[in-house]
């Protein structure tokens, strides 16, 4: 839930867009994380170039799959308040916001 694409192309070279998102617990992220890694191998043949989070380690509510021009974070809330990644790259335009 509350999923936001960030461009961030003018800010940093380190990726094109940030896909932000919500989740309720540790174990939907693991679940989002586990389907999201299968569904692009299989359908896109992309694998992502490096991840870190619930799946791998614990890492306290925050899971984060690079693939290279896009970078998925998936927060728990109180995570991504804290973090408040939104904030941080304030300059970047907003693509999509979905409640």
């Amino acid at each position: 839930m509350d999923i936001v694409l960030l461009d961030v192309r003018e800010q940093t070279s380190i990726a094109d867009y940030f896909v932000i998102a919500t989740v309720d617990n540790e174990r939907q992220a693991r679940a989002i994380e586990a389907e999201m890694l299968q569904n692009l191998k299989v359908e896109q043949n992309i694998r992502p170039l490096s991840f870190e989070g619930v799946g791998e380690t614990e890492v306290g509510g925050w899971a984060l799959l690079d693939y290279g021009d896009v970078i998925v974070h998936l927060f728990t809330e109180e995570t991504r308040r804290f973090y408040n990644l939104e904030e941080l790259w304030n300059k970047a335009n907003v693509v999509v916001k979905v409640l």
